[in-house]
């Protein structure tokens, strides 16, 4: 299957997500800095994130995102049908 920038860049930055959450919500500057992608691009694709339930935002000092669900819950089909307007192709 072939994904588009914006799933590949979704995909990257919720693995990068999972994989540092253990010590709270974590920056989207700092995922935006580890990752090569523009911190407002990823605040776009986190607005989709978050509305679909994958990711829930903290506010305030020391704030970021966390999670929706469990990382064994997430699929990379829930992600891309999140941020890409037409997942049928057509």
């Amino acid at each position: 299957m072939r994904m588009s920038t914006k799933s590949r860049f979704a995909v990257q930055a919720m693995i990068d997500l999972a994989l540092r959450e253990r010590s709270g919500p974590v920056a989207l500057a700092q995922i935006a800095a580890r990752q090569g992608v523009s911190l407002s691009y990823l605040e776009q694709l986190f607005s989709r994130l978050r509305r679909a339930g994958l990711v829930e935002s903290t506010r305030g000092p020391g704030g970021g995102y966390t999670l929706g669900r469990r990382a064994p819950e997430l699929s990379v089909a829930d992600i891309v049908a999140a941020v890409e307007d037409d997942v049928t192709g057509a």
